[in-house]
């Protein structure tokens, strides 16, 4: 049970946070677009011009709804990183400090909704280096942390997402976009800890498929005998 509520907090942690964007983005008189806004500026408390890193007027009348949902997602992810245990993760020093820097990014969520770029810029991008720095070596950690019973394209593909996100991080910090805009470079940099935490979860929630006819072919000769 307390593994399932690891994987229960996972899932509905990013759940939320996915409905809350859409909602609050929803509620700008001016379009908001993935391409041309920071995720942050769905939070910023005061309607203004933005000058860095790119122009934009940012004005986000359901600000508070999205702080919320940033501090609720990363204290579900916290949660999920400590109860999932060696029910997902193999024993020993790389999991310990995989599970430490996702813990890290839950922290960083948490930052980043109690301080929001226009009130406390130096605490909000402390926040954000956290989830995109510190939760993206987790995810590489993670690839090879991972019980040996999770799936195999589960392993390689958590590792696969940690160095395509740490990529997506150098490229966003030096203003290389590959044509996404800044907010969808951002994203390829930020989202990744959370569509993993998502696939785990459900993972976790969803049974096992039962075998066809209740046994092995092993068993079932065992029992012919």
């Amino acid at each position: 049970m307390r593994v399932r509520i690891g994987y229960a907090a996972w899932t509905v942690g990013v759940v939320q946070f996915f409905a809350a964007h859409v909602w609050t983005e929803s509620a700008w008189a001016r379009p908001y677009s993935w391409a041309r806004n920071n995720i942050s500026d769905l939070g910023n408390a005061h309607c203004a011009l933005q000058a860095e890193p790119e122009p934009r007027y940012v004005c986000s009348p359901e600000h508070a709804l999205m702080n919320g949902s940033f501090v609720t997602l990363g204290v579900l992810l916290v949660v999920g990183t400590l109860l999932t245990g060696g029910a997902l993760w193999r024993g020993g020093r790389t999991a310990a400090v995989a599970r430490l820097l996702l813990a890290g990014a839950g922290l960083g969520f948490v930052l980043v909704g109690l301080a929001p770029a226009d009130v406390d810029e130096n605490l909000h991008v402390l926040g954000a280096l956290l989830i995109m720095a510190t939760g993206n070596l987790g995810l590489v950690l993670a690839g090879a942390a991972l019980a040996d019973r999770t799936p195999a394209a589960l392993r390689w593909g958590t590792g696969l997402l940690g160095v395509v996100a740490i990529t997506a991080l150098g490229l966003f910090l030096s203003h290389h976009y590959l044509g996404l805009g800044m907010g969808g470079m951002e994203r390829v940099a930020a989202f990744p800890v959370l569509l993993w935490a998502l696939a785990a979860g459900v993972r976790g929630l969803v049974p096992r498929a039962v075998r066809p006819h209740g046994a092995t072919p092993r068993e079932r000769l065992g029992r012919a005998a």
